[in-house]
């Protein structure tokens, strides 16, 4: 249920950094290896909630996977910068993680300060910016923009194979085959794609014979960086992975014990995310985030063993330490990623939507609705609007969540509750 969700925001920093999709391509080994650091820190991060070191961790069926929501925060810190932007991001990967822990002592007192309102709007903010980069892929991908085949219909019919695949499955298939269907969709894409010929099967031998059989995490691959975009992002953005994490222990314990979660839970969940998170960064990985997907796995089958999980934390882990694995997902065409993406993007939507529907829609939270989508989300289409403002500011504007967040916390915090 989280693989294909775990490795896609790896994929989409490596092309947002200009690295080469091709497995000849002198970025290869680069974007081999973020693949693999989050398949093994996913999987170690998923081991501290299972097993729990002192404080650190739930002894729950967390399963903690690479996050989505920092994906607007990244993107922009490597936008064509290539190898040279990864030591700022993985600093404020570092940074961040450190600050999320910290949020773990504080978490049950500051959650009065975001309700459905400021969570909602900020999960469904991560939808809207992501869906874009679905199209892109669905299409031919960034780099092939201004070629004639971007947006071909065989490009599309790649795509489109993944979301019907998808679409079957979860609706008329049941147990493991409609809980997989994402993963389910882009293998049978996958198999269109070398049927067609836009995936030649030399391609595939090529980057299996490029990657080793196994290799060891290293510590700052890519070096330290000080920015304080990077950092001041990563950790503005750490209050909305502890709140998602709040959500999935407490949709965990009353899906699969039907109670409440207990605050050392909590806490103890929140600890790990953010310590999951500092340790990815030191060798590379991307931030962590518990995976809501788990909640729902929980609730339907009734199964709250955490050696459940901690068995797919291993397989994870052992994968990521196998580059071949990596090597092999990294031959997936752009093309039949982007119908993967497309779904799961458009689920981040919805689930942000679902998050609005508690919300009671008087004046005063229409109001803090309207201003805070607005502008967040007209900074995001239009980012030349604040082109002179410094660098760290400009960057944190031109996400759309963190403006986007900050308007509604604080409006919602001042403005008067009787105002209907």
């Amino acid at each position: 249920a989280m693989f294909v969700s775990n490795v896609t925001p790896a994929i989409i920093v490596a092309g947002a950094a200009g690295f080469g999709f091709g497995s000849n391509s002198p970025d290869f080994p680069e974007l081999l290896y973020m693949i693999q650091m989050s398949m093994v820190f996913a999987g170690l991060a998923t081991l501290l909630q299972t097993f729990s070191i002192g404080p650190v961790g739930a002894k729950l069926p967390v399963v903690q996977g690479t996050s989505f929501a920092f994906l607007p925060i990244m993107i922009p810190l490597v936008a064509g910068k290539g190898v040279d932007g990864l030591a700022a991001l993985f600093t404020g990967v570092i940074v961040g993680g450190f600050f999320h822990a910290l949020l773990g002592t504080v978490i049950g007192r500051i959650r009065f300060a975001l309700p459905p309102l400021v969570t909602g709007l900020v999960v469904t903010l991560i939808g809207l910016a992501l869906v874009k980069v679905g199209i892109q892929y669905a299409a031919g991908g960034v780099p092939a923009m201004n070629s004639p085949e971007y947006g071909s219909l065989l490009n599309w019919s790649a795509a489109g194979i993944v979301i019907l695949v998808t679409l079957g499955l979860k609706f008329f298939a049941r147990g493991m085959l409609s809980v997989s269907a994402v993963l389910i969709g882009l293998i049978v894409g996958y198999i269109y794609a070398i049927a067609v010929g836009m995936l030649p099967l030399g391609a595939i031998g090529t980057s299996w014979e490029r990657a080793a059989v196994f290799a060891l995490p290293q510590p700052f691959k890519y070096g330290i960086e000080f920015s304080g975009a990077a950092i001041l992002g990563f950790c503005l953005m750490a209050f909305v992975s502890a709140v998602e994490t709040v959500g999935d222990v407490s949709g965990i314990t009353k899906g699969g014990a039907g109670r409440e979660a207990t605050d050392k839970e909590i806490q103890g969940a929140t600890f790990a995310d953010g310590l999951g998170t500092a340790l990815a960064g030191f060798f590379g990985g991307l931030p962590n985030t518990s995976f809501s997907q788990n909640v729902g796995l929980v609730a339907m089958t009734g199964v709250m063993s955490r050696h459940v999980v901690t068995y797919g934390a291993i397989f994870l882990i052992i994968c990521g330490l196998v580059p071949k694995v990596g090597a092999i997902i990294r031959t997936i065409p752009i093309e039949v990623l982007g119908g993967g993406v497309i779904v799961m993007f458009g689920m981040v939507v919805a689930a942000g939507i679902s998050m609005l529907s508690d919300v009671r829609w008087n004046r005063r939270n229409m109001v803090i609705f309207a201003i805070a989508l607005s502008i967040g989300l007209g900074l995001q289409m239009e980012p030349k609007a604040v082109q002179y403002l410094p660098d760290t500011l400009r960057i944190l504007m031109t996400s759309g969540l963190l403006p986007a967040a900050f308007i509604a916390i604080v409006l919602n915090l001042v403005l008067p509750k009787e105002l209907s």
